[in-house]
């Protein structure tokens, strides 16, 4: 009985979450297949998950989805020019050089985002929050522009959003950033056997 009661308090009132977060795992799956499919669902998702971040006020993360929105009308227009005679698109790897920018500027620029959500506004957790939003930020790029290294970087994210998301009761999220953990991982090793078999 506590085990239903759970559950209707973690669902109760959160549909619009609820179906963002399903429209998330259909998304990321396709990612991990390397499938361009998965943009459709990742736009509808993007933009359900503005709604909920903003009345969390967790801003930076509802400034997020804007971004996010733009970047995969992006992504689905470079994938589609990218893809590989199975219908997947080709994986990319970044130089030494790149990685150790991408890594300095999402430490800079995690700091500065923090530091302006803390000074400007009534954030919840601005440092956290925008240390999650400035790596998703990268991470999206990367994914965008094909390169392997973008599922470290998710990795680190859902790590962080996990627990940030526990914190300020959004058990649904929560939940999901966990599975999209798992399928960053999966992504990772999927990427990375694709990558060596072009190389080959």
């Amino acid at each position: 009985m506590e085990t239903f009661q759970f559950l209707a308090d973690m669902l109760g009132g959160r549909t619009i979450e609820i179906v963002a977060a399903l429209l998330g795992l259909v998304s990321v799956s396709l990612v991990v297949r390397r499938s361009i499919w998965n943009y459709p669902f990742g736009l509808v998702m993007v933009a359900l998950y503005a709604w909920v971040f903003f009345g969390e006020k967790l801003y930076s993360d509802a400034l997020l989805q804007v971004f996010f929105f733009v970047v995969q009308i992006y992504g689905w227009w470079h994938w589609q020019r990218r893809l590989a005679d199975d219908g997947r698109v080709a994986v990319a790897r970044l130089t030494p050089a790149a990685r150790t920018a991408c890594l300095a500027l999402s430490a800079g620029g995690a700091l500065a985002w923090g530091s302006v959500m803390s000074r400007f506004t009534d954030a919840a957790y601005p440092f956290w929050d925008g240390t999650v939003a400035v790596l998703s930020v990268v991470a999206q790029i990367l994914l965008s522009r094909r390169y392997l290294e973008n599922w470290w970087f998710w990795i680190v994210v859902d790590v962080l959003a996990v627990a940030l998301f526990v914190v300020k009761g959004l058990m649904p999220t929560a939940a999901l950033y966990f599975v999209f953990l798992l399928l960053a991982v999966a992504g990772l090793s999927s990427w990375r056997r694709s990558s060596k078999v072009a190389a080959e």
